[in-house]
């Protein structure tokens, strides 16, 4: 975990930022945890995806805009998204951070942008996934949830399990029965907002799962480990739930062998596909959550 954080910790620092970004031994681990810079890079990707039985999600890559006019062009790249997907027909969601809509300065033009989106999505047959972002933002997030999630079923929303709140979150939500993609979480937080061993978040990931099993609605397990995998399978039976009543999403250019399993096993599988030029922040996340993504890194970066 030390590791984790020292991670988290550069991926704010922009003299490390400069360094990796510039870096053209970086490119390669960049391309393969990253789509590309542009939508159409991540559409290409999600075919390949959809061919081999596995669903997306669009993941437009950058962190939270300071002013109305960053928020409207963040809006108009999730529309021409879902506009996109209509005419591709490829079978994908689209996970949309309201930080990127203005919450952090307009929360009700946020709302409005949300609303949209999700009106477009559910249109052509698909819908949005709400990212949950650093724990400042959490409150406004869920209140948004609970607003748009009475007119549009489907909106999802990602719930942090190393979070302390998380369990009481949800409690707070069951008479929604929400739709939540459950991730460990991947942002610095201090000890007292958020669990700090490995151990007691996979602890609290298991109980969240069977909480999700019994009072949430078409949950996804939001997770590379096999073991957590195996839980949430035992949560569907024990719930006399099947393989389609739950998802597995993983990250693009993570466990790819697993991800073809688990589709060729019948499980719906859904995989997270990131584009844009931000990339920096979201790969020092990555590392920092599996060592093994860390070592893969470090290999390129000496040529091996």
């Amino acid at each position: 975990m030390v590791l984790g954080r020292v991670l988290l910790w550069a991926a704010e620092k922009k003299r490390v930022q400069k360094l990796v970004t510039e870096g053209k031994l970086s490119r390669p681990v960049v391309r393969r945890f990253i789509a590309g810079d542009t939508l159409e890079d991540a559409i290409a990707v999600i075919k390949d995806l959809n061919a081999r039985g596995i669903g997306g999600i669009l993941d437009l890559l950058g962190d939270g805009v300071e002013d109305p006019s960053g928020a409207e062009a963040a809006f108009d790249e999730y529309l021409t998204s879902i506009r996109r997907i209509e005419e591709t027909k490829i079978d994908t969601t689209v996970s949309i951070k309201l930080t990127q809509l203005g919450l952090a300065f307009d929360k009700g033009a946020c709302i409005d942008y949300v609303r949209r989106l999700a009106a477009e999505a559910q249109a052509i047959g698909t819908y949005v996934e709400i990212d949950m972002e650093q724990s400042e933002y959490v409150a406004d997030t869920l209140d948004i949830y609970k607003h748009l999630k009475v007119d549009f079923d489907d909106l999802h929303i990602a719930m942090q399990v190393y979070l302390r709140r998380t369990p009481g979150d949800l409690e707070e939500m069951v008479d929604l029965a929400p739709k939540v993609r459950l991730v460990k979480g991947a942002y610095i937080e201090a000890e007292e907002i958020a669990l700090q061993k490995k151990k007691e978040i996979d602890a609290q990931y298991r109980f969240l799962t069977a909480w999700l099993f019994e009072k949430g609605s078409d949950p996804a397990i939001a997770t590379h480990d096999s073991h957590l995998i195996a839980h949430a399978g035992r949560c569907a039976v024990n719930s006399d739930k099947g393989k389609s009543s739950y998802e597995i999403q993983m990250l693009y250019g993570i466990r790819r062998d697993l991800q073809e399993q688990l589709a060729s096993d019948g499980y719906r599988v859904r995989t997270y596909v990131p584009f844009g030029s931000a990339w920096y922040p979201y790969l020092m996340r990555r590392m920092a959550e599996r060592p093994a993504n860390l070592r893969f890194f470090l290999r390129s970066l000496v040529g091996k």
